[in-house]
């Protein structure tokens, strides 16, 4: 079974690049345009990863990102956040908030295949660690 990703970004072109791509790639891709959109999809769709734009009007990637960590059925959500924004202080508020990842824009298309398949084993690690075994 392919992973299901969230793709949130308000610029519609930059989230259909990210969505081309990954569907390439065998994931199953859903796309939303901004923080509450994003927040219905997730609790719906339920994703494996979160690919969160930084900067969108309304409900900022931070807050989103916050949100979905606090919200039962998001909190195992691995979480990518992107942005314009570079920079050390951008990057450590998105992993203060929550996010397991960060990449500033502009990005490859290989770049965030291949991160994205990193956040996903790290997740899928973790996961399996955190699991209570039986005797």
């Amino acid at each position: 079974m392919s992973a299901k990703i969230l793709v949130v970004d308000d610029e519609w072109d930059f989230a259909e690049f990210l969505s081309f791509n990954l569907t390439a790639h065998g994931f199953k891709v859903v796309a939303a345009s901004n923080g509450l959109d994003a927040l219905a999809k997730a609790r719906r769709f339920l994703p494996e990863l979160v690919v969160l734009d930084l900067m969108m009007e309304g409900m900022d990637g931070y807050s989103v990102c916050e949100v979905l960590r606090r919200h039962p059925s998001t909190t195992t959500s691995a979480i990518i956040i992107i942005t314009a924004a570079g920079g050390q202080m951008a990057r450590m508020n998105a992993l203060a908030a929550g996010a397991d990842d960060f990449l500033a824009k502009p990005f490859s298309a290989h770049e965030l295949v291949r991160r994205t398949k990193q956040v996903l084993e790290n997740r899928e690690r973790k996961r399996s660690r955190e699991i209570p075994i039986q005797h």
